[in-house]
C-alpha cells in the first residue's frame, strides 16, 4: 500500500518547535506578547510599508477590514463569485449586501468589465457599492491596473483577499498591498501556517489602530475593562504566532518549492490533450499555492471527477476548484454580473497535489493516474 498524497500538507522544517517551546516556558500564552509582536514586525518586513495586524483567521481579518470601510447594514459590498465563501460572508456577518461579479479568463479573477458593469448598474438604482473585494485566487494576481482605474473613478475602495497570495507580485509589488486593505490566511493548507490564523495590513495607521482594538473586544487603555464599542476576540495567540514566525523564516523558500512543484507539472503534462494550466500574464508572478488543471472532456476523453475518483482510488488527494458564490444556496438571493467563465472553469477544474515538499516521485504517481485514463478512453 502506497502511502497517500494530500492536496496540500503543511510542513515544519525550521525553527518552529524551538519557538514553541519558548512561549511555554513564558507567562504569554493568550493573544499578545513577544512572539505575536515578533511576527508582526518580520511579516512587516516582507510587505513594507504594510504594516500587520496578527489575527485568529484570514475570515476576521475581512470582517475587520470592512468594518474599517465602515459596511454596515443595508450596504452593498462587491465581491468576485469565484472563490471560497470566507471571502464573503463576512459582508452577511454585517447585514450588508454582496453583489457577485464574474471573472476575466487570463487570470481566473475578477472580471474589470463585469466590475465596472456592475457598479454602473447598481448606482443608477441609488445603491452606489460600499467596498470592492477582489481574491488573487490559488495564488495569481487579479488585473489591478484595470481594477483600479474603475474603482478609482467611482470613489469605492478595494479591500484585497491575498488568502492564497502570499509571496505572489503584480508587476513587483507584492500581492496583500495591492488594495486599501489587504488580508492574508494562515490556514494548515497555505504557503506559510500558524495552524490556524491570518492578518489584516495597510499603510493607513488609522485603520491599523483601530483593528488591534476591535479585535481585542474593544477594550479601552485603562487599567480596569472599560468598553465603548463591540469588540471582538480576533486577537492572535502567541503560540500561532511563534509557529508562524518559524514558518516566515523560510517563506521564500517555500514559494520557490511550490512554483517547482508547478513547473514539473507543466513538463510532465505538456503532450496530455484536453489538459491545460493557467499561465502567468507578464508582469505577474503567482506564488502557485495549487496547480490547478482545467480538463476538456471533449478531447481528453473523460472529465474532472472521473479523474478525481481515479485518484482518490490511488489514496492521492485532489479537490474541485471553488464554486462560485452566486450558485451557491447561501447566496442566492444575491444579484450576479458577467458571463459564465467563473462557472466554466469551476465545470472543468481540478487541484492537483501541491505542498512545498511534494516529491517528483509522487508528482510522477499523479501523472501516471492521469495517463491511466487516457488509455482507458483508448
Amino acid at each position: 500500500m502506497q502511502e497517500p498524497i494530500l492536496l496540500s500538507s503543511p510542513r515544519f522544517e525550521g525553527n518552529e518547535e524551538k519557538y514553541v517551546k519558548e512561549v511555554l516556558q513564558s507567562p504569554y500564552i493568550a493573544a499578545g506578547g513577544p512572539f505575536l509582536d515578533n511576527f508582526e514586525k518580520g511579516f512587516a518586513g516582507k510587505i513594507f510599508p504594510f504594516q500587520v495586524v496578527g489575527v485568529n483567521s484570514g475570515t476576521s481579518a475581512i470582517h475587520l477590514g470592512l468594518m474599517l470601510l465602515e459596511v454596515q447594514a443595508g450596504d452593498e459590498v462587491i465581491c468576485q463569485s469565484f472563490t471560497f465563501c470566507a471571502s464573503a460572508n463576512p459582508i452577511k456577518y454585517l447585514g450588508a449586501i454582496p453583489i457577485f461579479v464574474d471573472s476575466e479568463p487570463d487570470t481566473w479573477n475578477m472580471c474589470p468589465i463585469a466590475l465596472e458593469e456592475a457598479i454602473i448598474d447598481r448606482i443608477s438604482l441609488g445603491k452606489k457599492p460600499k467596498a470592492i473585494i477582489v481574491v488573487d485566487l490559488f495564488g495569481m494576481p487579479a488585473k489591478y491596473d484595470e481594477l483600479f482605474s474603475i474603482a478609482q473613478h467611482y470613489g469605492i475602495p478595494i479591500l484585497e483577499d491575498a488568502a492564497e497570495s502570499l509571496g505572489s507580485k503584480y508587476k513587483g509589488q507584492e500581492c496583500g498591498t495591492l488594495g486599501q486593505i489587504g488580508v492574508y490566511s494562515f490556514n494548515g493548507n497555505k504557503i506559510i501556517t500558524t495552524g490556524a490564523g491570518g492578518a489584516l495590513v495597510s499603510d493607513n495607521p488609522k485603520y491599523l489602530e483601530k483593528a488591534r482594538y476591535l479585535a481585542s473586544q474593544a477594550r479601552e487603555k485603562v487599567h480596569y475593562f472599560e468598553h465603548h464599542s463591540v469588540g471582538y476576540n480576533y486577537r492572535m495567540g502567541n503560540v500561532p504566532a511563534a509557529i508562524g514566525r518559524a514558518q516566515l523564516e523560510n517563506l521564500d523558500q517555500k514559494i520557490l518549492q511550490r512554483r517547482a512543484v508547478f513547473e514539473n507539472y507543466r513538463e510532465l503534462l505538456k503532450d496530455f490533450e484536453g489538459i491545460s494550466l493557467l499561465e502567468e500574464p507578464e508582469g505577474f508572478y503567482s506564488n502557485r499555492w495549487l496547480t490547478t488543471v482545467l480538463i476538456d472532456p471533449m478531447i481528453s476523453g473523460f472529465d474532472r471527477e472521473q479523474l478525481r475518483l481515479a485518484l482518490e482510488k490511488e489514496q492521492i488527494e485532489s479537490r474541485y476548484l471553488w464554486k462560485p458564490l452566486h450558485l451557491q444556496v447561501a447566496f442566492k438571493e444575491s444579484k450576479y454580473y458577467g458571463g459564465n467563465v467563473a462557472v466554466q472553469v469551476y465545470g472543468k477544474g481540478l487541484c492537483l497535489p501541491s505542498s512545498t515538499h511534494l516529491t517528483q516521485e509522487e508528482q510522477g504517481r499523479v501523472v501516471q493516474v492521469i495517463a491511466s485514463q487516457y488509455q482507458k478512453v483508448i
